[in-house]
């Protein structure tokens, strides 16, 4: 799923997403699929709190670099039981970081030189170390600083945090209130996450009243039952060591844990089932993300079908007004049926020259196919004209709007498509076929006109098309009058020909013809602009909110 559209809050619900796939693959399906695995207890916390330190304490030597130059750890290393290690060499657990088989070195060596040296290219993999002292079905992580300088680092440690069993979260006397730790302190309440509190470095003087102002913040944020463990602030061994038995209490703790498989279960359990909560809180703020885009893409999608619907309203208002029977249509007309003598001959009694017409017609076909050019030219300046302020209306509404001049960029889409005159004009002529098969189709039978409909299949259509661009009225009466009867001829000599009702459907039909053909040529139009919203193709938060359910669903069934 992404957020295609550029929305002002785009970048925000991009990382909401990211973090819930990274929880989803890291931690949510893994530990579905294997609620027998090992735990996994990452040991976090802010810069310099003594992480490697704890780490290298509980396991009785130095095998993960500490020291004063920060950071110190950026390749995570993972300490586990040799019985464990099929649990963790293969992709289960944190499937996008590489494995790397890590060994301990035959002779210990201080803190300060174990483990790799920090490396920041090393930070996509993941050091295995076997460890006969990490217990059996517990697993420990030495992960990078929550707080550090190094935004790569900042993000591994949220990464691996969000993979965890159980976090052993590490801070110091004078570092427990810092801000950057209790966000992912609270972010493990509402998670319902086992967690260990190591409170490093504490002056024994100073013991009782740190560990109640802790204790009462932990207490406050729903994190009353975390285990608190402390350590006397005291000065290292040569080799980097804490004092023998500082760290006696959290590693009885982690063993019994770890001997424990009920425990262990339920553990895993409590904290798949805070982390599919959490991850179902972040689809449903997701799902806002995406309402918004949905929101947004129906806003450009609407306003470019307002602006080609107008479009198509104002071709069809002129070709009703007599606004097309104008200049060279009107010339074109004069020049076929005639003077106007003739008009007044025709408006006399049209029955009583039906010959004349006829003989007409016969004769000089020429001119009604140059009635039907002039219409096609006039139709079609209509229509081009009509198409280009559409796309650049369109083109100037999504370009007052963030996600309209993403899906634009560069290109210009303020005028018709390059071929879109040559598409006018063949829908022109193909609508001007099918009025010629319309009168075919009317005529058929009438074997008193059918000299009318062999000889003047050109003029009667031109006739139509008149008739159809007077309808100043609609259909109803066919109110008639431009140019000083011209449509008026058009009307008499389909009446004459057909009967006053079939040149009613006639009309109706050819301007409901008009009608479509003048609507694809506007959705090929508009489809310029859609198509760039349907390549994006932005999804709302409806289905997004039904896996969060699914989602709830599962966990319950773990």
């Amino acid at each position: 799923m992404t957020l295609p559209l550029a929305l002002p809050d785009a970048d925000e619900g991009r990382r909401w997403i990211t973090a819930a796939l990274a929880q989803l693959d890291d931690y949510v399906l893994p530990r579905y699929r294997s609620l027998d695995a090992p735990l996994l207890a990452v040991v976090g916390g802010s810069t310099g709190a003594g992480k490697s330190t704890l780490v290298n304490a509980l396991v009785g030597y130095p095998v993960t670099r500490s020291g004063a130059i920060r950071p110190t750890t950026r390749q995570p290393i993972l300490l586990h039981h040799p019985a464990d290690a099929t649990w963790f060499e293969g992709g289960r657990i944190l499937p996008g970081l590489e494995r790397i088989r890590g060994t301990v070195a035959a002779h210990p060596v201080p803190a300060s030189q174990a483990g790799a040296a920090p490396d920041a290219s090393a930070m996509t993999s993941l050091v295995l170390l076997e460890q006969e002292r990490v217990p059996q079905g517990m697993a420990l992580l030495d992960a990078p600083d929550v707080d550090s300088i190094s935004d790569e680092n900042r993000r591994l440690a949220g990464q691996l945090l969000a993979a965890a069993d159980l976090w052993v979260f590490v801070t110091t006397a004078n570092r427990y209130a810092d801000a950057v730790p209790w966000r992912l302190l609270l972010d493990a309440a509402s998670r319902d996450i086992t967690v260990a509190v190591v409170l490093d470095r504490v002056p024994p003087e100073a013991e009782a009243v740190v560990r109640e102002d802790l204790q009462a913040m932990l207490t406050a944020q729903g994190l009353g039952g975390a285990m608190l463990f402390v350590i006397h602030e005291s000065p290292l061994d040569a080799m980097g060591m804490l004092p023998a038995g500082s760290v006696d209490s959290l590693r009885s703790w982690l063993q019994g844990l770890a001997a424990d498989a009920g425990e262990r279960s339920a553990v895993a359990r409590r904290t798949l089932n805070g982390a599919v909560k959490a991850v179902g809180t972040r689809m449903e703020a997701i799902a806002d993300f995406a309402d918004a885009q949905e929101a947004a893409a129906r806003e450009l999608r609407e306003g470019a079908g307002a602006e080609y619907s107008e479009a198509l309203k104002r071709i069809l208002d002129a070709t009703k007004d007599g606004a097309l029977l104008r200049g060279e249509v009107l010339a074109r007309w004069q020049d076929f049926v005639g003077t106007g003598e003739f008009f007044r001959a025709v408006e006399q009694n049209v029955g009583r020259i039906r010959d004349r017409i006829g003989a007409y017609f016969r004769g000089e076909p020429a001119p009604a196919v140059k009635v039907e050019t002039a219409i096609e030219t006039g139709l079609q300046a209509v229509i081009l004209d009509e198409a280009a302020n559409a796309a650049e209306n369109v083109d100037r509404r999504w370009r007052s709007q963030p996600a309209g001049r993403q899906l634009l960029g560069a290109d210009d889409l303020a005028g018709t498509s390059p071929d879109f005159d040559v598409s006018a004009a063949a829908a022109i002529r193909k609508w001007q076929e099918g009025l010629m098969e319309l009168i075919r189709e009317q005529g058929q039978g009438k074997r008193t006109q059918a000299r009318w409909l062999s000889f003047g299949i050109n003029g009667l259509g031109a006739a139509l098309m008149v008739v159809v661009f007077s309808m100043t009225a609609g259909l109803s009466g066919l109110e008639i009058g431009i140019a000083g009867g011209t449509a008026v001829v058009g009307q008499r000599l389909l009446e004459a020909v057909f009967g006053e009702d079939a040149v009613r459907r006639l009309a109706h039909q050819a301007r409901e013809d008009l009608h479509v053909h003048c609507q694809r040529l506007l959705d090929s139009e508009r489809a310029r602009f859609l198509d760039r919203l349907d390549d994006a193709r932005p999804i709302g938060g409806r289905s997004l909110r039904q896996h969060a359910r699914k989602l709830r669903g599962l966990a319950g069934s773990a």
